[in-house]
């Protein structure tokens, strides 16, 4: 075999893996919303974050091919109330000085029926590391897709409310994210 027979075999291999790797979605921030939810003494107490960055690449016939990226600013973590949002930037809490960033990298994504996904990966939260698993609904309508799903964090595993806050009576170990992503660029269901 010629030396250009071996370039042009070698372009077409990478040509032909380029081709099976989706295409990065884009992310609309301002339509989109990271929540959660807590309890404290019983009662639900909502907040939500603010500024965070998605990389997604998706292909919705092949979910093994994609994988998932989240970065999420701590600082920018509100309650709605002046007194608990200057709270939860401090080392008690989200020590965002220190951890200014919370991230989520997908390990693999499986389908889990129709417009379902379960996407597992690593949740890096105050420099705590856990494996979880999220479930994911896709909806699409034209070339807008809508990602939706919640799952519960265990926010002791991540040093959130530590000292006389790893109470559990006064303030709930379970913590509920919820999500709903808008993006497009991503290849019908």
């Amino acid at each position: 075999m010629s030396f250009r027979s071996v370039l042009f075999a070698a372009a077409l291999l990478a040509a032909g893996a380029a081709a099976a790797q989706p295409k990065p979605a884009q992310l609309n921030a301002a339509a989109s919303e990271i929540g959660f939810t807590t309890r404290q003494m019983g009662v639900p107490v909502d907040g939500q974050f603010g500024k965070f960055a998605a990389q997604i690449t998706l292909d919705p016939k092949k979910p093994e091919t994609g994988s998932v990226a989240f970065t999420i600013d701590t600082g920018s973590a509100r309650f709605g109330s002046p007194e608990l949002d200057a709270e939860v930037p401090k080392p008690t809490w989200l020590s965002a000085l220190k951890f200014p960033q919370a991230s989520f990298q997908s390990s693999t994504i499986k389908a889990a029926g129709a417009g379902r996904f379960e996407v597992a990966g690593k949740l890096s939260i105050k420099g705590q590391v856990r494996d979880i698993v999220v479930p994911v609904a896709l909806a699409q309508s034209g070339a807008s897709s809508t990602a939706t799903g919640s799952f519960v964090i265990k926010r002791l595993d991540f040093k959130v409310g530590e000292g006389e806050w790893a109470d559990t009576s006064m303030l709930a170990n379970d913590v509920t994210v919820r999500f709903k992503l808008a993006l497009t660029g991503i290849a019908p269901l």
